[in-house]
């Protein structure tokens, strides 16, 4: 375990800083990449632009800039190009609105993937396992803003029965906090639910025609315990990885449509921001936490898989 954890530290931290060179250079070489020109304005002189390169140090060489940026964003000292605030305490209140989303999403998307998986397998090739199929494949095909539009036309503006965007926090309102994610959330779920169904599906089929499975038959194990303690046990692990790798995805701002369709003014709007602006302070705290949490979790996943199967080692 000592090994595993100071491999996947040392992994952390390679990762993290070429994540941050790859993304504060890509900012520097597109087009209109000058954030001293972008904070003069349009109208400023070539005097006042290099005034503000001074003051700001964007006239420093580029490795200079970095580092500065860099110590910045580990101290939660850096500023935004645009609005000149704070961005650590930007991404700190939209993150509550984020976990919300992703935390909510994830367990239902985890949870009614998991049951449609195993509710088609059961009766493979029956009407019931063509009927679920061909829903995981509509919801798979139909983009998530697309569902959210629709879930938004019908149940907030045509009938009113639930919020039409907005966050509310869940310390203030649990109720209105539910009623204001329950839209974000199916909209966010849907497309998951499918592809998990499918996944989970085709794994325990397979799974059934293993030779540890026949011989668990064959010591007279009733149906139930096969399914859940051999079948179900290894089917799940491809779902482990993919649920906690899509999770922090969605969290490091694989929501942004979602966010900005029901306004709920999480990271990931803040991001989208961000990038219609150039503004690289916020994109680059925003990629190394995002970085973070896509490692954390990974780590995390690769301990859960030695749980659902001893065979594999945290030493390999």
């Amino acid at each position: 375990m000592t090994r595993f954890i100071i491999r996947r530290t040392l992994q952390t931290a390679i990762v993290l800083v070429l994540i941050s060179v790859f993304t504060f250079l890509i900012f520097q070489v597109i087009p209109n990449g000058d954030p001293a020109a972008r904070l003069a304005g349009r109208t400023a002189t070539p005097e006042q632009i290099r005034a503000i390169a001074r003051s700001w140090g964007f006239d420093q060489p580029i490795y200079v800039q970095y580092a500065r940026t860099m110590r910045k964003i580990f101290t939660g000292s850096v500023v935004s190009y645009s609005q000149q605030i704070n961005v650590v305490d930007q991404i700190r209140r939209g993150l509550p609105a984020t976990i919300s989303l992703a935390a909510g999403a994830g367990i239902i998307w985890l949870a009614f993937g998991i049951a449609v998986g195993l509710v088609s397998s059961l009766r493979p090739g029956r009407a019931l396992d063509r009927v679920l199929g061909f829903l995981a494949l509509t919801a798979i095909s139909t983009p998530a803003f697309v569902i959210g539009a629709v879930l938004l036309y019908l149940f907030a503006y045509r009938t009113s029965v639930l919020p039409t965007g907005g966050y509310v926090p869940l310390t203030a309102a649990p109720w209105q906090w539910f009623r204001h994610m329950l839209l974000p959330w199916i909209s966010l779920s849907l497309a998951f639910i499918g592809f998990y169904s499918r996944v989970l599906r085709g794994n325990v089929l397979d799974a059934k025609h293993e030779d540890y499975v026949r011989m668990a038959r064959a010591k007279g194990l009733t149906s139930r315990r096969v399914m859940v303690r051999h079948v179900l046990r290894n089917s799940l692990i491809p779902i482990v990885s993919l649920w906690g790798l899509d999770f922090a995805g969605v969290i490091g701002g694989g929501a942004i449509l979602i966010e900005s369709i029901f306004d709920l003014r999480g990271v990931g709007q803040y991001a989208a921001e961000s990038i219609s602006t150039l503004d690289v302070p916020p994109i680059m705290v925003i990629v190394m936490y995002t970085g973070v949490l896509v490692v954390v979790i990974a780590a995390l996943v690769d301990i859960l898989y030695a749980y659902l199967d001893p065979r594999i080692s945290l030493n390999a």
